[in-house]
């Protein structure tokens, strides 16, 4: 029986042009977060179980999770989110390091999941975390850094926006203005977080089987709706609004708006699905119709480096999938034209090999990418695959080239040459 030439399912090949694409969003994004002062770190993609099982969230770790046992009877999982590994490297290293700190990576991460458009089992993922600030300059750091990712891609301010809630007044909503006890509000939360996939009736049927009758009388239900159907911070109860519980809400969106970012918004029914989550959260959403969905989401979890045994470290942070990012720049045209990393392909005639050679490798001392056509074909042949390939310069070389030492430099997407010596290749090429 033949084997399959498909990628285990939910994961992904990489062809040559995949790869281009991949690149490209890496760069850019790497490139906006060292702008901000962020360096690159990574760990290894196996840790112990138990970091995961303090405080991700029942899902990630009964559901999603790849979790096998090694040749040393230890619990291992392969890394489904990244935060859980930065606190731990923080943790290990609480004392010597200099905050507030600013780390950033882009992790590989599986995950269990049942593979559909904007999420796989494997995915590639920025994680940019601040460790060290209490105040919410961090998340104003750290939402603007995001803004100015989707800016240096070319998005325009009405292709995304950028959803808010805290979860302090989350927990105050659920606890003290809903009176519901921990096991009613955790339950409620996470009934939240799924409700924008739910039918609205099946929300409130799935609302009414946790609620007791004793909250069902009080109004529970009711009461909680009406504040998910708000649009603002100014149409929630007035109790809430006196409660001190949005202050750091308005706060952040007051300084964001100052920062000139327009489009962040308090949306009620953003919970988050981590536990470890303090403070505001956010998430960002494409407004395309045909893929609007969220694309990125994070916050501040200030108490995860402290669960590893050390004085906890005030933290805010997001992670944002590749494949969401991907779908998004395609959806809006913002791709460029991404080309093969070849500056020149030789093509040659004539049994001059070792001479092609030798011009080849003093172009790449040149730091030119130089690919060398090594079919033997016919060079009409070889022009045509040098066209196939989406190549923009062919150096044709045959033995009067040779002899002369002026070499034919073609220029494919305008079907031009220039007679140029060894030594013009270079600047003949960056100056087109």
């Amino acid at each position: 029986m033949a084997l399959s030439t498909q990628p285990y399912k939910g994961a992904r090949d990489f062809y040559p042009e995949d790869k281009r694409l991949q690149k490209y969003m890496f760069k850019t994004l790497r490139k906006v977060a060292e702008r901000y002062g962020y360096e690159e770190y990574d760990a290894p993609i196996l840790e112990p179980l138990e970091i995961y099982l303090a405080k991700s969230g029942e899902e990630i770790v009964n559901e999603q999770t790849y979790v096998f046992e090694d040749r040393g009877g230890r619990k291992v999982v392969i890394r489904p989110e990244m935060t859980p590994t930065v606190s731990r490297m923080v943790a290990g290293k609480r004392q010597e390091l200099v905050y507030p700190l600013r780390w950033y990576s882009i992790p590989n991460l599986w995950r269990y999941e049942r593979p559909q458009r904007g999420r796989l089992r494997e995915h590639w993922q920025l994680n940019v975390d601040i460790f060290g600030v209490a105040d919410s300059s961090a998340e104003i750091e750290i939402i603007s850094l995001v803004d100015d990712v989707f800016k240096e891609y070319g998005a325009s301010t009405g292709m995304y926006q950028i959803k808010l809630n805290d979860r302090q007044l989350v927990n105050y909503i659920l606890r003290e203005y809903l009176s519901l006890d921990e096991q009613a509000a955790y339950s409620v939360s996470k009934l939240i977080d799924r409700m924008n996939k739910l039918e609205r009736s099946v929300f409130l049927g799935q609302l009414d089987d946790i609620l007791s009758d004793q909250q069902k009388q009080s109004g529970a239900a009711e009461k909680l709706v009406a504040i998910l159907d708000t649009k603002s911070i100014a149409d929630l109860p007035q109790a809430i609004k006196e409660s001190g519980k949005v202050t750091a809400l308005e706060a952040t969106l007051s300084a964001l708006r100052a920062a000139g970012i327009q489009n962040a918004v308090y949306d009620p029914t953003l919970m988050r699905g981590f536990d470890y989550y303090t403070g505001i959260v956010f998430e960002v959403f494409d407004t395309d119709p045909e893929n609007n969905r969220a694309m990125l989401g994070g916050g501040r979890y200030d108490g995860l480096v402290g669960l590893f045994g050390v004085e906890p470290v005030p933290t805010v942070g997001f992670g944002w999938g590749d494949v969401t990012l991907s779908q998004f720049l395609i959806s809006h045209k913002l791709v460029p034209e991404l080309k093969p990393e070849v500056d020149v392909a030789i093509v040659s005639t004539g049994d001059i090999q070792s001479e092609v050679a030798a011009i080849a490798a003093q172009l790449r001392k040149q730091e030119l990418n130089v690919a060398v056509d090594l079919s033997g074909k016919k060079l009409g042949d070889q022009l045509k695959n040098a066209e196939k390939r989406g190549l923009d310069w062919v150096l044709v070389i045959g033995e009067n080239e040779i002899k002369s030492g002026v070499l034919t430099l073609k220029y494919l997407p305008e079907h031009v040459e220039v007679k140029v010596a060894l030594t013009d290749v270079r600047s003949a090429i960056q100056d087109k």
